[in-house]
């Protein structure tokens, strides 16, 4: 296994930590879950940067890179909707985009990298559920639902141009996320 796979497997054993730790109704415990879920959400790009720099580029991690960001966001987003935080059909939404590109993905010959829609949906996902983990004061609730429901509509948008047909004569999608 690569160094940058060994980054990524470690982003999915930090998983288990934050749900735990949104459990957790303390200050100090939000901090905690935000610190993890940053620090997580910035080894995906570094196992990237690190698998094209030390050419280790591997089927696992084209793999396992982007189901690992789906626990990621998918984990706290669920426990969020448990918590009452946000709504679950807009959840949903974020759930069936993937599944459904999950699904297409299935079929592709190869994975290419990210367009502007793939990572601004990724980045507005950090920044939504970044903003609902804080122990933010209250005036904080509103820009983090815009935030939430930002992230859910470049999800969809992202999602809509990774299935709409190209004029080109391969396959290949747009974007990986």
């Amino acid at each position: 296994m690569t160094l940058p796979n060994w980054i990524t497997f470690s982003r999915l054993l930090g998983v288990p930590f934050l749900l735990y730790g949104l459990y957790n109704p303390t200050d100090e415990a939000r901090w905690i879950c935000l610190a993890i879920f940053l620090v997580a959400a910035l080894t995906d790009w570094l196992d990237g940067y690190l698998a094209r720099k030390l050419n280790q580029i591997s089927e696992l991690g084209k793999f396992l890179d982007p189901l690992v960001d789906k626990f990621l966001v998918l984990a706290p987003l669920l426990v969020l909707v448990e918590l009452g935080k946000i709504p679950a059909w807009g959840v949903f939404l974020i759930l069936a985009r993937e599944l459904a590109i999950a699904g297409w993905r299935v079929n592709q010959a190869t994975i290419t990298g990210a367009n502007i829609w793939g990572k601004l949906k990724t980045v507005s996902q950090i920044i939504a559920i970044a903003l609902l983990i804080a122990p933010l004061s209250s005036k904080w609730q509103v820009p983090s639902l815009i935030g939430f429901w930002i992230s859910v509509i470049l999800t969809l948008i992202s999602g809509g141009i990774y299935l709409w047909p190209h004029n080109s004569t391969s396959n290949e999608p747009p974007e990986k996320d």
